[in-house]
């Protein structure tokens, strides 16, 4: 596990976007898995800049997102999709048909998590995953348990992410259940990046870095990926040791 501290959000999105670079000027066709959420929005703003000037194509890549709401209409302003869409994929040169996310909608969600994971793997797998962190440790919306997760399933939230992500649900109608990648499919992933800034991730950080490995941090379990890397900004990281700060 690489750690590198960043003192703005803006540096951590020029460091993504370079390995984003990296990976796409060696393989034009990867498979990029993405994230919603606060953190990579710094990010994602980066690689439209990058894609505007010229630097940085996806028009052959595909892509897959970690999660989906359940029963939240697709063109809801809260959904996953209308994040992807009104962040990243509207502003870049991406192919539509080829951007996944997961239909909280589906009659049949264990079928719909059963297809999005076959989708995967017949794209040839995720080259590389980006993801964020909750303040109890999930990723994606795999919630601390008593056992990691495998592929694709759905989840009841916890009454903290319930409590996060709120604050984006004007009328209080929050859904309380979601579509995940599961710990397996995003371990799968070639190499990942995770990105965390403020001092309300600080003990989450800790633990993925210095804890046990633990389905009770979710993210713990990054520290047996083999190309994982942490980019975060010093309130992030404020918790972790000399000997963690060094692992650059």
């Amino acid at each position: 596990m690489q750690i590198r501290i960043f003192e703005t959000k803006e540096e951590i999105a020029a460091a993504a976007a370079d390995v984003y670079a990296g990976l796409l000027a060696k393989k034009p066709d990867a498979v990029l898995g993405f994230a919603t959420g606060a953190s990579p929005l710094p990010t994602y703003a980066e690689l439209i800049r990058r894609c505007e000037a010229g630097a940085i194509s996806f028009k052959d890549v595909k892509t897959f997102n970690l999660d989906e709401y359940c029963g939240l209409p697709a063109d809801d302003e809260n959904s996953y999709r209308t994040f992807m869409f009104r962040n990243l994929f509207s502003q870049i040169d991406i192919r539509p048909e080829n951007a996944h996310l997961l239909d909280g909608n589906a009659p049949d969600e264990e079928a719909e998590a059963r297809r999005y994971d076959r989708m995967i793997e017949e794209a040839g797998g995720v080259d590389l995953q980006l993801l964020g962190i909750g303040t109890n440790g999930h990723i994606g919306f795999n919630e601390p348990g008593e056992s990691f997760t495998k592929s694709t399933f759905v989840v009841q939230l916890a009454e903290s992410t319930i409590r996060s992500n709120s604050i984006y649900f004007k009328d209080g109608n929050m859904p309380t259940s979601a579509v995940t990648m599961g710990i397996g499919s995003i371990f799968a992933a070639r190499k990942i990046i995770l990105i965390a800034t403020g001092e309300k991730k600080a003990e989450a950080i800790r633990k993925t870095v210095c804890g046990d490995i633990t389905p009770r941090c979710p993210a713990s379990i990054l520290q047996l990926h083999p190309d994982t890397v942490l980019l975060l900004d010093k309130a992030a990281a404020a918790l972790l040791g000399e000997e963690e700060r060094s692992r650059v």
